[in-house]
């Protein structure tokens, strides 16, 4: 479980006595320097990395890194907000402690997701994840809610001798195939072995549909630690692929064409200790609390994508028929629904039982996806929302008279629609607060400046590697 106070000057208590404890048995086991990370807005893994001697420092003062990156883009271009986006400033990186492993994929490395904090002390209101923690705390103190989540991740491999820049495929053979499993078997098993001893319970690893592609699917934890796992499990994916002289990638679209790189988040709300999506008297086992949940994120989802598929590269994913979850629809095991509700293999549904948000991909900032997603579906618990019909099959092929009596419409086809959405849900920029919603819409904005004229192939080239 993650600690859900912020960070302060001098350390929480006990923080730097346990810093140093750690200093010493990191050393002991080998390990130099710890990776301190975090995810920008625009969805890119920075960090900064101290000396394992200097952990207790780090507790006690943070690290220092401006606030500029906050508005960089993907292609490390700065943009701009009233606040941000300045060469002014400093900001504070301070460890979770909670959250340190070793890294079994990068020898002599511990890594360590961060909290931002003011020079003053006080939270920086651009850190998705000290965001994140607030808004699962106040749904605890408020509403009696605790939530449980995890995120699939989809990469695709290539060839580490392909030109720059080019991607091309390390395996062959068909979808979830056979073949490609053995011609990956060294480097998945090397990866399920970090895995494992990391502390990272893994549900099942797969090839995918697209081509080079894998996905892993992850045990659910608290929302931050969620979010915290999934960053890590990229971080040990590209460290390890790399140790067998290939490359991967998390791009929404490795190519124009074809099925991309989906990041689809599992979410679960949960009340003294009882899961909220099975055993009530609501459609498929859901309490009533569950299924206004599942309304308010369905409701708010236009303006959701521009935190769930914040990329340009993510709209040449998002297309009808291919379970990229497109239209503003839900469904019991619907894989082209937008919001799909799981009620889990009879005799774990009590454990098993959530919702699958699918027009999700690995650009997005997986702190601030989720402190939105919260938002959205308390919305809805608060307002006690109700679901419209649900959809089974492809919503692509209702007609306009079926697609209205279910409320089915196209979720943004382009990231400037998703912007506009997200611009005018007022619920969804207040759950970020003014510095971080205006820093989503500016570098949003960035991005669609960044590819102006290009065409859908040089978009693709463009974000690529980025991720």
């Amino acid at each position: 479980m993650t600690t859900l106070a912020d960070h302060v000057p001098g350390g929480r208590p006990g923080d730097v006595e346990r810093a140093t404890a750690l200093s010493g048995e990191l050393s002991g086991r080998g390990v130099h320097g710890i990776v301190l990370a975090y995810v920008d807005t625009a969805g890119i893994g920075r960090v900064k990395a101290i000396p394992t001697a200097r952990l207790a420092s780090a507790a006690a003062w943070g690290v220092g890194m401006s606030p500029v990156f906050d508005t960089f883009l993907a292609n490390d271009t700065i943009v701009a907000t009233d606040v941000l986006g300045s060469p002014d400033g400093d900001l504070r990186l301070y460890p979770d402690l909670d959250q340190l492993v070793v890294l079994a994929g990068q020898p002599g490395w511990a890594w360590a997701p961060v909290d931002r904090i003011t020079q003053e002390g006080e939270p920086h209101p651009a850190c998705g994840r000290t965001v994140l923690r607030r808004i699962v705390t106040e749904a605890a103190e408020r509403h009696g809610v605790t939530f449980k989540a995890a995120v699939e991740i989809e990469w695709a491999v290539g060839r580490g001798d392909a030109p720059d820049g080019a991607f091309v495929p390390a395996v062959s053979g068909p979808a979830y195939g056979a073949t490609r499993q053995v011609e990956l078997s060294d480097c998945v098993a090397d990866l399920l072995a970090a895995l494992a001893a990391q502390g990272v319970d893994v549900d099942q690893v797969h090839p995918e549909y697209a081509a080079g592609q894998f996905e892993i699917s992850v045990g659910a934890l608290d929302p931050v630690a969620a979010a915290d796992r999934s960053v890590l499990v990229r971080q040990t994916i590209r460290a390890v692929t790399r140790r067998h002289g290939l490359k991967v990638s998390f791009a929404p679209a490795v190519f124009a064409r074809g099925v991309g790189n989906g990041g689809h988040i599992h979410l679960s709300a949960w009340r003294d200790g009882v899961n909220l999506h099975t055993g009530g008297d609501r459609r498929y086992g859901m309490t009533s609390a569950a299924e206004s949940f599942a309304a308010g994120v369905l409701a708010h989802l236009p303006g959701l994508m521009a935190v769930t598929a914040p990329s340009p590269a993510s709209c040449l994913r998002l297309k009808p028929s291919q379970w990229a979850g497109v239209f503003t629809a839900w469904g019991r095991e619907t894989r082209e629904a937008a919001l799909r509700v799981i009620t889990g293999t009879a005799g774990v549904r009590e454990h098993a039982a959530n919702l699958e948000v699918k027009p999700v991909d690995l650009a997005a900032n997986p702190y601030v996806a989720l402190a939105c997603l919260i938002a959205a579906g308390l919305d809805g618990l608060v307002s006690e929302a109700s679901l419209p019909e649900e959809t089974t099959g492809d919503p692509a092929r209702l007609d306009a008279a079926q697609a209205a009596a279910r409320g089915v419409h196209r979720l943004p086809t382009s990231l400037e629609r998703a912007v506009e959405e997200f611009r005018g849900d007022e619920r969804l920029r207040a759950a970020l607060g003014p510095v971080l919603a205006d820093a989503v819409i500016a570098v949003r904005r960035g991005e669609l400046a960044a590819v102006a004229g290009m065409d859908d192939e040089q978009v693709a080239a463009a974000y690529r590697w980025a991720y």
